[in-house]
């Protein structure tokens, strides 16, 4: 008598389940937003590296010139870039990038005279600025966690950076005038991203911005930089390229009040950049607002995450 044979069950192949979409919005909202963070650390390096030849006026040009010259550049390669410009919103990007000079200005000032850790940190009121200022004229929602990331950050700040009479000085305050441009700045930005492509809304950023730092700048001074300062220059408007197109595209995804808490995370990676780089002083401090900082950020990524699903 022949035995029976039983074969094994084999094994079901497990299935992957896709985030939703809204969920898979938020993760694109977040690695977007790890695009501008590492960006915005490299333009502060490469500002610290230019500003012993050159004026504040001449870094922004050289920024404008080289984001402007790659832009047009690939423009002529791809045509349907090309396509994607328009004047229909020519007064919103100069009002846009007008107030953003005036920010850009004030904080590569601060970047040549403070510590990194301290102008990032004073630049981290921006998000307040931009939560309260979304939620008045976009009409954002105002929810418990996107006001807890904010205090979170916050405190984190101050945490980290511990304020006392040297930090609140008169160029202190002009960070924070440059927060508050910044905030507004990104408002206009949200506007914009609900017509304008990625592409237009930095090519319109450079082509602005070049004629006004040319206005305070010497036209030669380009002769001024050896090797380092002239990869310094590259660097700057290549990076200055993907920080704002990194925001650009995060903001086209998700709400503004999502994204720009998430900058906050800047802090702690600027302070470990000047400690490698530049031998500022890095403390436990550091550390525990990072803490606090990183915190705030995935208590509110999970309440978005957890409103999106239930939404849907």
């Amino acid at each position: 008598m022949r035995a029976l044979k039983i074969s094994p069950t084999p094994n079901k192949p497990e299935i992957a389940v896709a985030p939703s979409p809204a969920v898979a919005r938020i993760l694109q909202v977040v690695l977007w937003m790890a695009g501008t963070l590492l960006s915005f650390s490299a333009v502060a390096v490469a500002i610290r590296t230019l500003a012993g030849a050159l004026s504040v006026f001449e870094i922004l040009a050289a920024r404008s010139f080289v984001g402007l010259v790659t832009l047009l550049s690939l423009g002529i390669a791809r045509a349907p870039l090309r396509r994607s410009l328009s004047l229909r919103r020519i007064r919103l990007h100069i009002a846009r990038n007008t107030i953003h000079f005036v920010g850009q200005y004030l904080w590569a000032l601060g970047v040549t005279l403070l510590p990194l850790a301290t102008v990032f940190s004073l630049e981290f009121t921006m998000p307040a600025f931009t939560v309260l200022l979304a939620a008045l004229t976009l009409g954002e929602r105002l929810t418990p966690s996107r006001i807890g990331v904010v205090l979170f950050g916050l405190v984190g700040t101050l945490v980290i950076v511990r304020p006392g009479l040297a930090t609140f000085q008169p160029m202190a305050l002009l960070i924070i005038l440059a927060a508050f441009s910044f905030a507004l700045s990104l408002v206009l930005l949200k506007r914009l991203t609900t017509t304008e492509s990625g592409y237009a809304i930095v090519f319109f950023m450079n082509l602005i911005q070049l004629p006004l730092g040319l206005a305070g700048s010497d036209p030669l001074f380009f002769l001024r930089l050896d090797a380092v300062g002239f990869l310094a220059m590259v660097a700057l408007g290549f990076f200055g390229l993907t920080a704002h197109y990194c925001t650009a595209k995060a903001f086209a995804v998700g709400d503004a009040s999502l994204a720009v808490p998430i900058d906050f995370l800047r802090l702690p990676l600027i302070a470990v950049v000047g400690w490698l780089l530049y031998g500022e002083r890095l403390d436990p401090s550091v550390f525990a607002g990072s803490a606090l900082i990183i915190a705030g950020i995935l208590w509110n990524l999970d309440a978005e995450a957890r409103t999106a699903r239930t939404s849907e």
